[in-house]
């Protein structure tokens, strides 16, 4: 067994009650108490150290009745039940006979009905809570023998979650609330048996001592085993081996008697690192410790299962057992005078009459907050002993604790610190100690060495000297010589200025010419016509030429025939003479047929680079055609499938409308499941189209004249923009510009509703938020939906604007460009629709807005209150469908948990809808988060006493 190392007193800094410091303290609240019209005074004994004022709080008690049993059965009507419970009023009635009855009130009444988790929660949870915040605490059983003290405390429920007492639920819930890194959570089980106190962790130890400390008064039983416990399996392990060590017998009121009185102590230990500024202790302690120190939060919790009292002549008790029963009920009966005497007010308490007492001391009249659940049966065979526990209660219920918060220095951890820091400050000491050292040995090094170049320098300084001389006379030479080059320099310089002017002029004249040879070529362009014309006309004349040849070759053939007439003749010189004519006549005739096949094989290779052209042209324009009508066929194929889209989801919505609460049958199910793959599949289609089509064709058709291809277009869009690969690629692709470009420019309704729906789905994309926020997305949809009515272009915009509410980073730009006065404005429309989506923005703004200042990145009021949200959720939270209700109940709470919000949430009667959604709230979130900040926020709780 592990013994207490670690858990020593430590020196101790106590504060009374919750502190009162101003801004930079810590404020520990004290769970409320209920507290009676005229209480007796409250008995406070503090340290001698304390000082200020101290919270009070009265001893709660709660009385449980036990179901009757097999005994109170087998008597019958004899013995009737003597109790009347009245859990509604917090009474019970104690009756003696059928004439004779006494009413009760008690903080709380359990019937023989109520279970272990409510027990726990109204006993025992405020104190848990309580000793979390560093309060000490007790909850204790008191009753008769047989009544269900152990029942209710100590079982164990292992098998059974439901039947755990308050000792595992206790610990349950301190080691769900604990982190580990930081906090330690250790246990301590004993027993007071014959006035001796056991360890019924380690049973070898007993008569286990107790000691009060002289100066604070504190109570501690050294000696006794402290277990250090991390899961609730250990917590099972240690209680069985208690519960099998402690002294139990046999009598005939209990099989199962308790025969001695059962002390489970939990003690914790957490951390609490505060910077005290305006501390509430006094100023010498003040001077002591340093404004920053490392604090712990030490408290204890004792669980008690006291002993029931009993009488021997009922109990049956024997021989060793009524010696047993004579320790229980002194032990008990010295209780009950310390509690007689708080509740008079007596000057004297004595809880030294009994080691019960001494152990209790702090429980009863001290600085634990206490709670007391009674347990008594319903027999009217045990009337006294049952008039007597009640009598116990109401006693007990008149005792006041003063309670106190203790925190203490941690020294342990501030040691570590400071010999961290020594280390470090050594270290660094040492290092610059070398550094010095290595630096003055440098010095020293360059001392002597500039001294010795000093020296040299002096003497190669007067070498320089002249050295400078001869090279000043050297340069004023090199300086006359450079004049000279100079004005050469500048002469060739005018020679060349003169060749740019006249290059100049050349290349104007080449321009010039390059334009009357383009000139030229309109020319040629021209006059190929002409020149094809001319071809026709010298092949016509080529026709004629020939004729003319053969009838001049039929002539040469007469003359030919003439002149071998004319031999024999005196005529030979007139012959001659024709042969030469004829000889002329042929070569003109060739020379002229030379000429025109030139001029034909000319304008021959001319048309062919026409035609090659011409041919060309026509490949070109063939191409643009074939390319334009794919464009259109697949335009064609995007309204088709556009056009079913809208034609299923419109008979969706037309379904779901007629089905009405009948949406839950199979029949509608397998129907929408059904739809679902039909859209699924024609988005699939879609898909392919837009792979074979190609992103940019599809943008590009946003730009279209046609009305109908644009809004197709956008359809086309606001599908693939549903799916997250395509998000980022169409904005990418300039696909967010043309869409913001559209609710700018177009007065179409139905264009503004589908780009609206397209922004949505892009909106959904966090990359893609601040893109559409920085080019003015929310100021273009504002300004839409300050100019439609129509409901579903409304619903889509509040939906684009809702996305956008999401992103934290985002919402300032959203206020400034009127986002969130466009989403409430939208109210005027009263469609069920848009105010879902408008209180799904308010919701998704208002829990970023609390996250980001829960964590201390902006303080101040809410955005949301300076544009009048908060008066119509306080108005309407209850007036729509339960989704829509749901959201405003969430962002009213997410609300109020920013103390800048404070006076505008009273102001608005706020109050009681946060009492509303605490008490009435469906949803188990809603709720925590109400009771919260009615819990957190004194204004709050103020307003609501």
């Amino acid at each position: 067994m592990a013994t207490g190392g670690g858990w020593a007193p430590a020196r101790s800094v106590e504060r009374h009650g919750a502190p009162r410091g101003g801004g930079g303290t810590r404020s520990k609240s004290v769970a409320p108490c209920p507290r009676r019209p005229s209480p007796s005074p409250a008995r406070s004994r503090p340290a001698p150290d304390n000082g200020g004022s101290a919270d009070s709080c009265r001893v709660r008690v709660a009385i449980r009745l036990r179901p009757k049993n097999s005994e109170d059965l087998a008597y019958g009507s004899d013995f009737d039940s003597c109790v009347e419970l009245q859990p509604e009023s917090k009474r019970l009635k104690l009756k003696k006979n059928n004439w004779i009855c006494e009413s009760y009130k008690f903080d709380e009444v359990f019937s023989e009905n109520a279970s272990q988790k409510r027990v726990y929660e109204v006993v025992a949870k405020p104190v848990v809570e309580s000793v979390l915040e560093g309060y000490n605490g007790t909850v204790m059983a008191y009753g008769q023998t047989g009544t269900g003290k152990t029942y209710t405390v100590g079982r164990l429920g292992k098998d059974d979650p439901s039947e755990r007492g308050i000792m595992v639920r206790a610990l349950e819930h301190i080691l769900s609330s604990m982190s580990f890194e930081t906090d330690r959570v250790a246990i301590s089980y004993l027993q007071l048996y014959l006035e001796s106190v056991q360890d019924l962790l380690d049973p070898e130890k007993t008569n286990i001592p107790i000691v009060e400390d002289a100066k604070t008064g504190e109570i501690s039983l050294p000696g006794a085993s402290i277990v250090e416990i991390k899961d609730l399996e250990h917590v099972f392990h240690l209680l069985q081996i208690g519960e099998a060590n402690r002294h139990a017998a046999n009598t005939k009121m209990n099989t199962e008697s308790s025969r001695s009185h059962a002390i489970l102590i939990i003690h914790l230990q957490r951390s609490s690192r505060i910077k005290e500024e305006n501390s509430s202790l006094s100023n010498d302690t003040h001077d002591i410790f340093p404004d920053d120190l490392p604090l712990v939060l030490k408290s204890k919790l004792l669980i008690v299962d006291l002993a029931g009292s009993e009488r021997i002549d009922k109990s049956g008790s024997e021989g060793h057992m009524i010696e047993e029963a004579k320790f229980i009920n002194l032990s008990l009966t010295s209780l009950g005078k310390c509690i007689n005497a708080l509740a008079e007010n007596s000057p004297h308490i004595p809880t030294r009459d009994s080691k019960l007492t001494r152990i209790l001391r702090d429980s009863f009249g001290g600085t634990a907050r206490t709670s007391l659940v009674v347990t008594i049966g319903p027999s009217s065979r045990h009337y006294s002993e049952t008039s007597s526990t009640i009598m116990f209660g109401q006693r007990a219920m008149k005792v006041v604790n003063t309670i106190k918060l203790k925190e203490e220095v941690d020294y342990e951890t501030l040691y570590k610190k400071v010999e961290r820091e020594v280390d470090q400050l050594t270290s660094e000491m040492e290092r610059q100690q070398k550094l010095m050292k290595n630096e003055k040995m440098q010095l020293d090094k360059k001392l002597k060495e500039s001294e010795g170049s000093f020296h040299d320098l002096r003497m190669t300084s007067n070498i320089r000297i002249e050295n400078l001389e001869k090279e000043k006379c050297q340069l004023e030479s090199a300086v006359k010589t450079l004049m000279r080059d100079l004005e050469e320099e500048r002469g060739q310089n005018n020679l060349l200025s003169e060749q740019i002017a006249e290059l100049e002029k050349l290349v104007n004249e080449n321009k010039q010419q390059q334009l009357e040879n383009l000139s030229r070529m309109k020319i040629f362009t021209d006059t190929t016509k002409e020149h094809e014309k001319e071809m026709e006309e010298l092949l016509r004349q080529l026709q004629e030429e020939r004729r003319c040849s053969s009838s001049l070759k039929d002539r040469m053939s007469v003359l030919q025939q003439e002149l071998c007439d004319a031999q024999s003749s005196t005529q030979e010189s007139m012959a001659h003479e024709l042969e030469k004519k004829l000889t002329k006549v042929t070569e003109e005739f060739t020379s002229q047929v030379q000429s025109l096949k030139e001029k034909i094989s000319e304008l021959i290779s001319e048309k062919e680079v026409i035609y090659e052209e011409l041919k060309s042209t026509q490949e070109k324009v063939q191409q643009e055609m074939l390319h334009r009508q794919g464009l259109e066929d697949q335009i064609l194929r995007l309204k088709w499938s556009t056009s079913d889209i809208c034609a299923e989801e419109s008979k969706t919505s037309y379904g779901m409308v007629r089905s009405g609460s009948g949406l839950g049958n199979a029949a509608f199910v397998s129907k929408s499941g059904k739809i679902r793959e039909a859209l699924s599949g024609q988005r699939g289609t879609i898909s392919k189209i837009f792979e074979e089509v190609g992103l940019p064709n599809v943008l590009a058709l946003l730009k279209s004249e046609d009305l109908d291809v644009q809004i197709h277009a956008v359809k086309v869009v606001a599908n693939l923009a549903a799916e997250d690969i395509n998000q980022e690629r169409i904005v990418e692709e300039g696909g967010l510009d043309a869409l913001l470009s559209l609710l700018e420019t177009s007065e179409n309704t139905t264009i503004h509703r589908v780009t609206a729906g397209a922004v949505a789905n892009l909106a959904m994309n966090g990359s893609n938020q601040g893109v559409i926020m920085n080019k003015g997305g929310a100021r273009l949809l504002a300004n839409v939906a300050s100019k439609t009515e129509d409901p579903q272009t409304l619903r889509l915009v509040a939906g684009a604007i809702a996305n956008l509410c999401g992103n934290e980073k985002l919402h300032l730009m959203l206020k400034r460009d009127g986002g969130i006065k466009a989403l409430l404005g939208m109210v005027r429309s009263g469609h069920a629709e848009v105010i879902a989506q408008i209180a799904r923005g308010i919701a998704n703004f208002a829990k970023c807005e609390s996250r980001v200042i829960s964590q201390g990145h902006r303080k101040g009021r809410s955005l949301l209150i300076e544009d009048g949200v908060l008066t119509w959720m306080v108005a309407n939270s209850t007036r729509f469908s339960h989704s829509t209700t749901r959201h405003i109940e969430l962002a009213f709470c997410h609300l109020a948990q920013n103390e800048d919000n404070t006076c505008d949430i009273i102001a608005s009667g706020g109050i009681k809808e946060l009492l509303r959604i605490s008490r009435e709230s469906p949803r188990d979130d809603a709720r925590n988060l109400a009771k919260m900040a009615l819990d957190s926020n004194p204004a709050f709780l103020r307003e609501v006493q």
